[in-house]
């Protein structure tokens, strides 16, 4: 991940849609594209989404015409290209993102707990299982707030790193992955 002063790189993959927007000066995403583009798994994905929005307004303040946040990445290598779109090159500046390490974001996609340790998940999830439950289930459902809660609860780890990699600290992070409320024409550097 190239850092400058006050700026940082990072890639994304967007369709042409969001290119467009891009050109007209900035874009924004939406719950609409989210349910347009994973029809039946929308749920699962707004979900995660929907929360990982009002979190990570508190780090990153949300701007006036902001919705759901765009996928950025510390490498090339990290951007998903297999539904298509332009690879968009971005230096951005440091204050406008929030960072996190991408294999927890996907723990938080697949609504998995995330323990402050190995035993705390392996406790949980010895839990679950002996009352014949999963964490998809749990989190998808209102039949177990208390449980429900534990799994949304323990999703602020997300953020552990926000702060260290922020300041180009990427000591325990696997892969860096950030997320953008827009995506600003100034900040495009390439647009693949």
């Amino acid at each position: 991940m190239a850092q400058g002063r006050d700026t940082v790189t990072l890639y994304t993959a967007q369709s042409d849609a969001v290119i467009d927007a891009v050109h007209g000066g900035v874009a924004f995403s939406r719950e609409e594209y989210v349910s347009r583009k994973y029809g039946e798994s929308a749920p699962i994905f707004l979900t995660a989404y929907r929360w990982f929005a009002a979190e990570a307004q508190k780090l990153v303040p949300r701007p006036e015409g902001a919705g759901l946040p765009y996928w950025v990445f510390g490498s090339v290598q990290s951007v998903d290209r297999s539904g298509g779109g332009r690879l968009l090159t971005l230096e951005v500046p440091r204050d406008q993102a929030v960072f996190f390490d991408m294999y927890d974001w996907n723990r938080v996609l697949q609504l998995k707990y995330m323990g402050a340790s190995e035993k705390q998940e392996r406790a949980f999830c010895e839990e679950l299982a002996r009352r014949g439950l999963r964490e998809s289930d749990v989190v998808l459902s209102q039949f177990y707030p208390d449980l429900r809660q534990q799994i949304i609860q323990s999703w602020d780890r997300l953020f552990c790193h926000h702060e260290s990699i922020r300041s180009g600290d990427l000591t325990g992070v696997g892969a860096v992955q950030a997320a953008l409320w827009c995506i600003r024409r100034e900040w495009v550097v390439s647009w693949g």
